[in-house]
Parts: C-alpha cells; sequence; structure tokens
C-alpha cells in the first residue's frame, strides 16, 4: 500500500502533462460565431470620408445587390496587409464598401495612393458606433450582406489569399 501512495504523484503529473500535452497539439477552433448572421444590418448614417466617394446609409446598404462590408482603418497595418486580397475581389466583380474608423481625409488619401483603393462607397465612423453596432471586435473585419441589407458572413481579422474564393461565392450566393 505504501509503494502505491508514493507513485501516486507521479501518475496524477503524468495525466495532468497528458491534458496539457493534448490541448496544446490539437487545433483550437477559432471560428467567431456572430449572432449577427441571419439578421438586419443595424442603422447605418455615415458621412462619406473621401473625395468622389459617397458615404454609407442603410438604403445605401440595403438595395443594389449583395456586397462586402469592410471595417479598416488607414492606420491599421492588417488593413494594408489585406488590401491586395481586396483589390483581387474588387477584379473578380465584387463590390466592397468601407467603413473607415477613427480615421482623417488625408490619411486615406495617402493610404489608398500607397496599397490601393477597393471601395465604392466608404463612411466615415469616427466614434465607432456602426462598427461597435455591428459586434465588430477590431479590425479588419468584414462581413458579406446580402441585396436586403442582411448579415450573410463574418470574417474577423485580415482576408488571406486563401480566403478569396470563398469570400467570392459568398457573395455570389447572397441575392
Amino acid at each position: 500500500m505504501r509503494r502505491v501512495l508514493l507513485w501516486t504523484p507521479l501518475v496524477a503529473f503524468v495525466i495532468v502533462l497528458a491534458v496539457v500535452a493534448s490541448g496544446l497539439f490539437r487545433p483550437a477552433d477559432r471560428t467567431v460565431r456572430s449572432a449577427l448572421i441571419g439578421k438586419s444590418l443595424p442603422d447605418v448614417t455615415l458621412p462619406a470620408i473621401a473625395p468622389g466617394k459617397p458615404g454609407l446609409s442603410n438604403a445605401s446598404l440595403r438595395h443594389g445587390g449583395p456586397r462586402l462590408l469592410n471595417i479598416f482603418g488607414s492606420w491599421c497595418i492588417p488593413c494594408a496587409a489585406e488590401t491586395p486580397q481586396l483589390l483581387r475581389l474588387k477584379a473578380m466583380g465584387v463590390p466592397i464598401d468601407g467603413i473607415a474608423i477613427r480615421d482623417t481625409a488625408p490619411d486615406l488619401r495617402d493610404f489608398f495612393a500607397r496599397y490601393g483603393d477597393p471601395y465604392r462607397a466608404i463612411g466615415d465612423d469616427a466614434q465607432s458606433r456602426v462598427q461597435l453596432a455591428l459586434g465588430s471586435a477590431g479590425v479588419p473585419e468584414s462581413f458579406v450582406i446580402d441585396g436586403n441589407g442582411t448579415i450573410v458572413l463574418q470574417h474577423v481579422g485580415v482576408i488571406g489569399a486563401d480566403d478569396v474564393e470563398a469570400i467570392a461565392a459568398a457573395v455570389r450566393s447572397a441575392r
């Protein structure tokens, strides 16, 4: 009996070590499940921030077909990293509207000159009110919106090259 008690701490340690190791080597499910998927966009009334591009409103987002709504900032390094994928989506015929978070027109002009401009319309969300109403955790974040203003898909983080086809397909099927 005494020998069993001597080995108990070692056995317990090995069990704990096995549980921790299994958690480290098993990939985590990092999918963000949006509570807004299948629901209408919240109220959106954002003035224009970029010259020659309109702002955003519920009327503009609920008519004109499906689109990608991208939340970004010119000050955001990951947003710059995803711009080539947004330009690729635009070249594939995906309409893209943007919500600029806490930004300025001169900073956006410099951002577009450096990285390119994939947006049809850009709304100025200076206080992040619409971003928060969408449940957005940060930038960049994108939403596929159908022609009625219903959220079909939420993509958290940078749109990578391997995400482009799936997002384009989601926009095409979101009639």
